[in-house]
């Protein structure tokens, strides 16, 4: 069993106006694993990222990475993390190897051209070593930024917003990146838009809003448990009613009455079974497809229940 890398305990931040950023968080990473933090805009992601990695103090509670605490020992903690903003913030007149050389010296790490070489090729960049930034594209520059933040070796990789202004080739060949350094041994945990992300890479993720976490799970264990997916029906103009022969099924017809959707068991395949049973209740449709039940899905419905409650 992998051990807990990051361990938070009862944490809050509450700044001077009173506003609780982050309330009571519990919450474990373990080492090695890709951990996905979802939610809306302001509901704590990069407040509790910043607090991670020693940017920002919390009010309340305990945080222990390798079993350090970081109220105790910032610096060292500082010196396990890379951290990549989701602003491109890097100098447009050096090259690429000078500003990953650079950030490998703010850490006070001793020069290792190979390093960094075999950094860059890691990542794609070896053929843009000598580039200056500003020649660069916007996803060739979130590369050059996962280069410093590895340039120290860290243990710990924190990706705010990766694929941002990334397109969705990049966006692939950025996912593949992460595998790799996951296999590396490397703890990574990332924020994103994209929930689609999320539930391609990350081994679990975590829901945050209002400053609470309000889930924690394994991902395939999250799609298993609620990823239910669906039998949509699109209906012809003629229908009136449903017919009784389908009320044994969990089902739901749109307000305008212009498609039905049965809600599958994952116990029982009901396809065959309901398809059999409109063709014998002579129902008419129009078309049908099975919808699968998303990461995306499930989190709009915890979001909504939250507001609800």
């Amino acid at each position: 069993m992998k051990k807990n890398f990051i361990q938070i305990k009862k944490v809050s931040k509450i700044y001077k106006n009173k506003f609780a950023a982050l309330k009571n968080i519990d919450l474990n990473i373990q080492e090695g694993e890709i951990f996905a933090l979802l939610g809306p805009n302001g509901a704590g992601k990069s407040t509790l990222i910043n607090v991670l990695c020693g940017i920002t103090y919390h009010s309340k509670g305990d945080i222990f990475i390798d079993g350090i605490d970081l109220t105790k020992n910032r610096k060292k903690i500082k010196s396990l993390i890379g951290l990549v903003p989701q602003e491109l913030h890097l100098e447009a007149f050096e090259t690429v190897f000078d500003n990953v050389n650079y950030s490998r010296g703010l850490w006070g790490k001793k020069k290792d051209d190979n390093y960094i070489l075999n950094l860059l090729k890691k990542l794609n960049l070896d053929d843009k070593k000598n580039n200056l930034l500003m020649q660069l594209s916007g996803g060739m520059k979130r590369r050059v930024l996962i280069a410093k933040a590895l340039s120290h070796n860290p243990r710990i990789l924190f990706l705010d917003e990766p694929s941002a202004g990334v397109d969705i080739e990049l966006r692939k060949e950025m996912w593949d990146i992460i595998y790799t350094l996951k296999k590396e041994g490397v703890t990574i945990i990332l924020t994103t838009h994209y929930i689609e992300e999320a539930e391609e890479i990350a081994d679990r993720v975590a829901f945050i809003n209002n400053g609470k976490i309000i889930l924690v799970e394994d991902k395939n264990v999250l799609l298993n448990k609620l990823g239910n997916n669906k039998l949509v029906f699109t209906l012809d103009k003629s229908f009136k009613k449903v017919p009784a022969v389908l009320n044994n099924y969990s089902y739901k017809i749109s307000k305008n009455k212009s498609c039905i959707e049965f809600f599958l068991s994952k116990e029982k395949n009901e396809v065959s079974d309901i398809l059999l049973s409109i063709k014998k209740s002579k129902m008419d449709y129009l078309d049908f497809n099975i919808e699968k039940r998303s990461l995306e899905s499930i989190f709009v419905d915890f979001i909504k229940k939250e507001k609800n409650d």
